[in-house]
């Protein structure tokens, strides 16, 4: 896979770090941030595992792996700025938005990985 998506994955976990100084200190704020963190982080590592994917099968597992933790991610982002516990709304939905364009490459990526394995 190309090394400019990994390195916009990286750049997205740093993104979503950078986050939490724009939070509410509260205990709602503080558990969605552990989980935003966590997911935003783990979709950089599972796509760092994919690119050394044994199989097409194993390749396409971990894309959707990727994808479901960019999919968690973006629904706890939108839970922040649903429940309104942040100082400065403009970081989280710069995040929000940067998670959705990474959701659409990968559900493309994965819809293309699984078509040329047709066939």
């Amino acid at each position: 896979m190309k090394p400019q998506l990994q390195r916009r994955l990286v750049r997205f976990s740093a993104q979503i770090v950078g986050v939490d100084k724009h939070l509410t200190p509260c205990f709602a704020s503080r558990h969605l941030y552990a989980q935003i963190l966590r997911s935003a982080t783990s979709a950089a590592l599972n796509y760092g595992e994919a690119q050394t994917a044994e199989s097409r099968k194993d390749f396409i597992h971990k894309l959707g792996v990727t994808l479901k933790e960019l999919k968690e991610t973006e629904v706890n982002l939108e839970v922040v700025l649903e429940s309104q516990v942040f100082k400065n709304e403009q970081p989280v939905n710069d995040a929000l938005k940067e998670c959705k364009e990474l959701i659409a490459i990968f559900m493309a990526t994965r819809k293309t990985a699984k078509s040329n394995g047709e066939g």
